[in-house]
């Protein structure tokens, strides 16, 4: 109000301060408290890793001959290609990782400040960590895409449903075929953007007809 003090606010993720300018005062308002967010950010990355932990399961079974029919790691010549062997250690090496880091962040505290934070919501590192998640996720979606598609190659001329159609001609646009081992690092990344950028997703909804 005119004539009154000036109040500035300084946010932290734990507390909001009020200092009257001039007068050297500092109010501790505790408007509110980071560990909701922390909370919501531990939660999400835990339902989001159960997406890769199912992904990396078909791949599996893709790559297995025992439960697929099809040939080891989806390469001719096994024994001389390796196929998606790595490609699949990759995936589960993330998915396994990311067990790791769905342990929450939010259950912990340390005090700061000379006590004056005497309970913190480590909300900043729930966000880091569900990103991370939410990363690592995605790439074992793309490795999924390339082995779905290989394993459709060795079941050819037959055809599959009209949106998985549409998707598999949308990877081979940006990813030939695995007649043989080469590297896969810019095979994974490019799926991994097709997977990002929501092209993925179109291509199955326009066989849709959504």
């Amino acid at each position: 109000r005119a004539g009154g003090p000036g109040w500035s606010f300084f946010k932290k993720d734990t507390d909001t301060r009020r200092s009257i300018e001039g007068g050297g005062l500092i109010i501790s308002g505790g408007n509110f408290h980071g560990e909701y967010p922390a909370k919501v950010l531990d939660f999400l990355a835990i339902a989001v890793t159960e997406i890769a932990n199912i992904a990396e399961r078909r791949i599996e079974r893709l790559c297995n001959p025992s439960l697929s029919g099809l040939p080891a790691f989806l390469v001719a010549d096994g024994g001389f290609n390796s196929g998606f062997m790595i490609a699949h250690c990759t995936a589960a090496a993330l998915a396994s990782e990311n067990k790791v880091l769905c342990h929450p962040s939010s259950v912990d505290t340390i005090s700061t400040s000379a006590a004056k934070e005497d309970h913190v919501s480590m909300g900043g590192f729930a966000a880091r960590k569900a990103l991370e998640v939410v990363q690592n996720v995605e790439t074992v979606l793309a490795i999924e895409l390339l082995a779905a598609c290989q394993g459709l190659e060795f079941h050819r001329p037959l055809k599959t449903t009209k949106p998985l159609e549409n998707l598999h001609a949308l990877v081979r646009k940006h990813v030939r075929p695995w007649d043989g081992d080469r590297q896969m690092s810019p095979d994974i990344e490019a799926a991994l953007r097709l997977v990002q950028s929501g092209e993925a997703l179109r291509a199955v909804e326009q066989g849709l007809g959504a």
